[in-house]
């Protein structure tokens, strides 16, 4: 195939998205049929190029003779094109029906396919300035989604996520300047592209270097201390919140994390060396730290957000391993956790959206009026926690047999705290599933009862509003009123429910192609 699919892969969603509040459409029902229509159009033209990948890159522009704007559809991101591809059409059918209520909708919908053609952007980037240049423009084009609903808790959130995704964009490039400096080529090449030669006695100062560039990188993958923007972010309405906690924002962190360890810098530079330590204590700490937070939260899309901060540490934990066996597992979790989360989230958004309650002590017995979702949630927290025949289980089980495989002492350490998270992830998802199907007290509150039962918590009317409300305004609904949601909103969560137990009960396929990608590297 041509190299000139994957500019158009990135640009199509862009210019689509940007002729969004411009079109004269009749109604919302052409509105939508028209985004729906592009993203589909868009995820199909990404699995033509998946089948039958470019051999050559494609250039865009070229800013000096060995600086470009250029893209090449390799392995590693063919896995994040495939993700995004697949998920995002039913991200936004979930959206049409989530947001037929809201305000400045073409403006949502404007942003929300703009994203889909940015990310596409970082999977398909050629070298780190390219991958560069379209991550900066993700948090441009995600900031006015965390904003749209223009609260004040909307415009804290959102400047806290600006203030933290330019922070992390500052510290990553310094590695991108290192890496022009020092290595052979921008390209991301599988092993590294650092010139031992020229570095010479500077090999303590590149490797500093590399820490300042994880840690920026890991500021949109929410590593520890980086992580308050994401659940701050669950003001934005739930189908973004989903994408930001499992497609766009935070994989986007990972995965280029991904790029500078292993297409960069590179594992044989690195490992064994006193930055790998450096990288590995913080997230085998956050792994522990964003699961003790969600057993804490009594707000059910917060807590969500805490656990994305600790399965986000899963990803980096197998990157930080340094070795094949660690980018398997990390490939794993990248993918089966975007599915796990995506369906929990759009599990809560149903909630939020059907019944108007966002606290966990408001779902009692709710499971009865909507058995559908609450049902799939029980699934896909069975996954987070690790269950065997769920895909949760394949990637925990490939990061440990990776961990144990390095003989690192501190990826030990990193096996006990994958241990105590899944423990913690059984009681904070679980007790949601047992309140939700096996009341300990009448489910037939009232609206002032809900509000006296919240004071109670200490979640007084600010507290709640801080990071919790979803943008969209969801009165308390009745318990007897109570049902599922429609099937724009159950199809895709019927769907990422089937993945979750195919992946899990065969997953050879893919772990094969993960090990295929890794074995490049050794």
């Amino acid at each position: 195939m041509n190299a000139i699919i994957l500019p158009v892969l990135v640009l199509f969603p862009i210019l689509s998205g940007a002729l969004i509040p411009l079109l004269p459409f009749k109604n919302r029902t052409h509105m939508m049929v028209y985004v729906e229509g592009a993203v589909l159009v868009n995820s199909a033209l990404a699995l033509a190029a998946m089948l039958n990948r470019p051999e050559t890159e494609f250039i865009l522009f070229r800013f000096t003779s060995n600086l470009t704007l250029s893209f090449r559809l390799d392995s590693l991101g063919t896995v994040f094109c495939a993700l995004i591809s697949a998920l995002w059409p039913l991200a936004t059918l979930y959206a049409f029906e989530y947001m037929k209520h809201e305000e400045h909708e073409k403006f949502f919908f404007m942003f929300y396919t703009i994203t889909f053609g940015i990310t596409m952007g970082i999977a398909l980037a050629e070298d780190l300035v390219t991958m560069y240049c379209f991550y900066e423009m993700l948090t441009l084009a995600t900031f006015p989604l965390v904003l749209h609903t223009l609260t004040r808790e909307a415009v804290l959130a959102s400047r806290t996520y600006l203030y933290y995704s330019l922070g992390g964009a500052a510290f990553a490039f310094i590695g991108v300047i290192f890496i022009l400096i020092y290595g052979t080529t921008p390209d991301f090449t599988a092993g590294g592209v650092l010139d031992l030669a020229a570095i010479g006695s500077r090999t303590n100062l590149l490797l500093l270097i590399y820490v300042f560039c994880f840690f920026g990188f890991s500021v949109k993958a929410a590593m520890f201390p980086f992580s308050g923007w994401l659940p701050k972010a669950g003001v934005a309405p739930t189908p973004v919140t989903a994408l930001l906690h499992a497609v766009a924002v935070v994989k986007a962190g990972a995965f280029a994390i991904i790029r500078i360890t292993y297409y960069s810098f590179g594992t044989e530079f690195l490992r064994g060396t006193w930055a790998q330590t450096a990288v590995l204590v913080p997230v085998i700490f956050t792994i522990v730290y964003g699961c003790s937070r969600a057993l804490k939260e009594t707000h059910l899309k917060r807590r969500l957000a805490w656990s994305t901060v600790s399965n986000l540490s899963y990803i980096l934990f197998g990157v930080a391993l340094m070795s094949p066996a660690g980018l398997v597992g990390a490939l794993c979790h990248m993918v089966f956790h975007a599915v796990m989360k995506i369906c929990s989230f759009f599990c809560a958004g149903a909630v939020i959206y059907r019944s108007g309650r966002e606290y966990i002590f408001q779902l009692d017995g709710l499971g009865r009026k909507m058995p559908r979702v609450f049902g799939i949630f029980t699934l896909a927290g069975m996954a987070l926690m690790g269950v065997p025949g769920l895909c949760g289980f394949v990637s925990k089980w490939n990061l440990v047999k990776a961990a144990v495989d390095s003989q690192n002492p501190l990826a030990y350490v990193g096996i006990a705290a994958l241990m105590v998270s899944a423990l913690l992830t059984a009681i904070y998802m679980m007790t949601i599933a047992v309140r939700a199907f096996f009341p300990a007290k009448d489910p037939k509150y009232t609206s002032e009862e809900l509000g006296t039962a919240a004071e109670r918590t200490g979640e007084n009317e600010e507290t709640a509003k801080d990071g919790g409300k979803t943008g969209v305004s969801h009165a308390v609904v009745p318990y007897e009123e109570v049902s599922d949601p429609n099937w724009m909103m159950l199809l895709p969560l019927c769907i990422f429910v089937i993945a979750i137990v195919c992946f899990g009960l065969h997953p050879q396929p893919i772990v094969d192609a993960f090990e295929k990608i890794a074995s490049a590297m050794s």
